[in-house]
């Protein structure tokens, strides 16, 4: 029983759990003494005559600690032997390893689990035919392994199929007690620094009984957040589409969006909050001339007319007021810039005589090469939506510039700056 007191003072010292940690169990069934046997005497290749009881202990899903008890006797193949009858007891205790969890068992089963075990302990064999009486009982020490193997009936009670070879250290005498297993004298209780030893295996069948009030046990337990439930899912996947909601349609999704209720086709920046380009306190979309300041009163256009207006337009495209922005690794326009490219368009049908190059540029993040040939893509988008625009092709050029080195690139909102289209009149 010192094993079980064992496995208990470690039990106790561990705080709770969402599992039981406690198991009883029995087994009965079949043993084989393989050797050594004297000259003449087999053993059947199944024999009826082992049983054991155990207790388990398991400090969290995927180790334990087992101690059990078992009884037997190993018993002549009929008619082909002369007969011998040995009985044996053995206490082990032994260390275990849940494989199916391990091996991720519950992907395919949640019925089926293994187990197995390595330790030791001691034990005891009472052969009749022994011809040495000095002592009662042929004392030894025991090498133990299992393989369980687990079928779930239910929260509370699993059936146990279990295979377990054993290995006797200092074994005096033969299983079948007609031969001494060993050299020296064969007297007294003790033989030093001799060890010969005996081999044999038990296979059983049993039933495991769980104990506890949690609503499962370690060797079916699986921590609830390893995996997502379907609700949970369906959860999460209904906050992303939230996230990518535009409550005001100006291509900017809410989560991003610092004004979420721009008007109808204003123009706006990566964050969602409307252009002014030229400060006058007229946004853009109601500007007549949002790169020239003027009142209110007059749509945002100066009360004078303005004879170089053309410079203004100028020096607003040459200094990158006007740019097209893109998402990550994109050459699709942002809907929120569409409105650049229609505010070039209209300047150079009113000015036939300017040409124009698009300029295209990419974050630092990816390689240079691929860098360069997504800047020449954004800008080859920009260069098609001109023409489409009525613009003719001889007024225009385009050109990848590939990374803008100008912005931190540690900056999620720096880097949403750099992937843009720009302008150069020439």
């Amino acid at each position: 029983m010192f094993v079980l007191a064992f496995i208990v003072s470690i039990g106790t010292s561990y705080a709770q759990k969402d599992f039981n940690t406690w198991s009883l169990e029995v087994n009965g069934g079949f043993n084989k003494p393989m050797g050594p046997l004297t000259p003449g005497y087999l053993s059947p290749t199944l024999n009826i005559g082992h049983i054991d009881f155990g207790a388990r202990y398991m400090f969290n899903e995927y180790f334990g600690l087992k101690g059990d008890l078992g009884f037997g006797s190993f018993n002549e193949a009929k008619d082909v032997s002369p007969t011998f009858r040995t009985r044996y007891a053995s206490a082990r205790m032994r260390g275990i390893i849940n494989f199916g969890r391990l091996l991720n068992f519950e992907s395919f089963t949640n019925r089926l689990n293994l187990l197995v075990g390595f330790g030791g302990g001691i034990g005891g064999l009472k052969q009749d035919l022994r011809p040495i009486e000095d002592y009662d009982i042929d004392l030894v020490y025991i090498f133990s392994a299992n393989v369980d193997l687990l079928y779930k009936l239910s929260n509370k009670i699993s059936l146990s199929g279990s295979i377990s070879p054993n290995l006797n250290g200092r074994q005096r005498f033969t299983f079948d007690g007609a031969f001494f297993n060993q050299p020296g004298p064969t007297n007294g209780p003790e033989l030093p620094y001799i060890h010969a030893t005996g081999t044999w295996w038990t296979g059983t069948l049993g039933l495991n009984f769980y104990l506890g009030k949690k609503e499962q046990h370690a060797d079916w337990y699986i921590a609830a957040e390893k995996y997502a439930t379907k609700e949970e899912l369906a959860n999460q996947i209904g906050e992303i589409k939230n996230m990518l909601l535009d409550s005001d349609g100006d291509g900017v999704p809410d989560y991003l969006d610092k004004e979420p209720n721009t008007p109808s086709g204003a123009r706006v920046n990566s964050s969602g909050t409307i252009l002014d380009s030229d400060g006058d306190g007229t946004p853009d979309h109601l500007d007549n001339c949002p790169f020239i300041p003027g009142p209110s009163t007059t749509n945002g256009c100066p009360v004078e007319e303005i004879q170089d207006q053309v410079d203004y337009f100028e020096k607003a495209i040459n200094d990158q007021y006007l740019n097209v922005f893109f998402a990550f690794d994109s050459s699709k326009p942002l809907a929120f810039s569409i409105s650049s490219i229609h505010f070039v368009s209209n300047f150079l049908k009113k000015n036939p005589n300017i040409n124009l190059e698009v300029m295209g540029f990419a974050d630092e993040l990816g390689s240079e090469n691929y860098n360069i040939t997504l800047s020449e893509k954004r800008a080859k988008a920009v260069y098609d939506a001109l023409i489409q625009a009525g613009i003719s092709a001889a007024r225009l050029s385009f050109k990848g510039y590939g990374e803008d080195t100008s912005v931190d690139k540690s900056s999620a909102d720096a880097r949403q700056l750099a992937r843009r289209v720009s302008f150069e009149i020439k």
